[in-house]
C-alpha cells in the first residue's frame, strides 16, 4: 500500500476497533456486511467496468445457503422412480457457522459460474439488463421453492460455535468474526485490483478493443471478475444471515441491487475505500431515518442527486482528487 492508503485503512481500522464503544455492534456488523457487498460489486463495475443490475441474487443466494445449512443441514437425493421410493443419498447435520459461511460463498460462486457464462457475452446496457433478468428470475424461484418459506423466509438461524468452541451468541465473539471477515475480504480485493489480473481489467475498462489487440482474452478476465466478486457478495450475504439469524427475499429483491450501485457512486466507484464510505452512509440513513417511514427512499434519492451534482467522483473520489493521489 502507498502511505496514504495505508492512513486511510489505519483509519478505517481504527474506526470498527473503536466504535463499538459508542455505536451497536449489531448496527457496525451490518455496515461491514454490506461494505464487503459493496466492494465486491465496486471490483466489477469500478475496475472492470461492467455494470450488473442483479448483484442481490449473490447476496440473497448465499443467505439462503448458509441459513439452510447452519439450521437444518443439507440433504441431496430421495427420489421416486417407477414406484420405487429411493432413500436420500446425502443427509448432513447442520454445519458449523463456519462451514456454513463457506457452503454460502461456494453456492453464490457456483452461481456467478452460470450466470456470467450467460452474461459475460454482451456488454454495455446489455450486460445491465441480462443481469436483471436473470436476478428476477432468482427471485421469483426463490419465492416459490418450499425450502426458503417463501415471504417468510428462514428464520431463527443458529449463530452455532465457531471452530466448535467459540461461542458466537456472544456479541463481541461474532463482532470479531465479521470484522475478520470483512478485513479479510477487503485485504483480498485490494491485492486483486493491485495485480497484474487487476491492471489488465482496468486496461479492459479504458479500452477493450485495445486489450483485444494487445492479446489480452478480454472475455476470460471479465469472467473472472463476475465469479470473484460474486462469491464475495455471497461472503457478505452468508456472514450477514449468521449474524441476524435471518435469510428472506429482501435479500435477493432488485431493489438491493439498486442500494448497493447507490452505496457504491456515493462512496466513489473505483475507489478502493469509497464503497466502504458508502455503506456506512447508506446504513446510517436507514437506522437513523427510520422513523420517517417511506419517506427515507426520498430522502436518500435527494442525497444522491446531491452528492451527483458536487461530487461526481464520490466522497472518496474527490478527495483522491483534491489531494492528487488514489483512494
Amino acid at each position: 500500500m502507498q502511505k496514504h492508503q495505508k492512513i486511510a485503512f489505519l483509519v478505517m481500522l481504527a474506526f470498527f476497533a473503536l466504535a463499538p464503544l459508542v455505536l451497536y455492534p449489531v448496527f457496525l456488523m451490518k455496515v461491514m456486511c454490506f461494505a464487503l457487498f459493496a466492494c465486491a460489486f465496486n471490483l466489477l463495475i469500478g475496475f472492470g467496468g461492467l455494470l450488473s443490475f442483479g448483484h442481490a441474487m449473490f447476496l440473497g443466494t448465499a443467505g439462503y445457503a448458509a441459513a439452510h445449512a447452519a439450521k437444518i443441514g443439507l440433504v441431496v437425493g430421495g427420489f421416486k422412480l417407477f414406484g420405487v421410493q429411493f432413500p436420500v443419498l446425502l443427509n448432513l447435520p447442520p454445519f458449523n457457522p463456519e462451514f456454513a459461511i463457506l457452503f454460502g460463498t461456494a453456492s453464490s460462486a457456483l452461481l456467478g459460474v452460470v450466470t456470467g457464462w450467460l452474461a459475460i457475452r454482451r456488454q454495455g446496457i446489455y450486460f445491465a439488463m441480462i443481469t436483471l433478468a436473470l436476478a428476477q428470475m432468482v427471485y421469483f424461484f426463490y419465492l416459490q421453492t418450499p425450502f426458503t418459506g417463501g415471504e417468510d423466509g428462514i428464520q431463527s438461524v443458529p449463530r452455532g460455535a465457531l471452530f466448535g468452541f467459540i461461542d458466537l451468541s456472544n456479541i463481541w465473539a461474532m463482532y470479531a468474526t465479521v470484522a475478520a471477515v470483512f478485513f479479510g475480504g477487503f485485504l483480498l480485493i485490494y491485492r486483486a485490483i493491485h495485480s497484474p489480473f487487476g491492471q489488465v481489467l482496468k486496461a479492459i475498462r479504458e479500452n477493450e478493443a485495445r486489450a483485444i489487440s494487445l492479446g489480452y482474452d478480454t472475455a476470460r478476465y471479465k469472467f473472472q471478475a463476475f465469479m470473484l466478486s460474486a462469491a464475495l457478495a455471497g461472503l457478505a450475504g452468508a456472514t450477514k444471515a449468521i449474524v441476524f439469524q435471518l435469510a428472506s427475499l429482501t435479500d435477493v429483491h432488485w431493489s438491493m441491487s439498486g442500494e448497493v450501485v447507490l452505496m457504491t457512486l456515493l462512496g466513489g466507484m473505483g475507489t478502493v475505500f469509497g464503497p466502504v464510505l458508502g455503506a456506512l452512509a447508506i446504513i446510517t440513513m436507514e437506522n437513523y431515518l427510520s422513523q420517517l417511514g417511506a419517506w427515507v427512499t426520498v430522502v436518500q434519492g435527494g442525497i444522491f442527486v446531491l452528492c451527483v451534482l458536487t461530487f461526481r467522483r464520490g466522497v472518496v473520489g474527490e478527495l483522491a482528487r483534491l489531494i492528487r493521489r488514489p483512494l
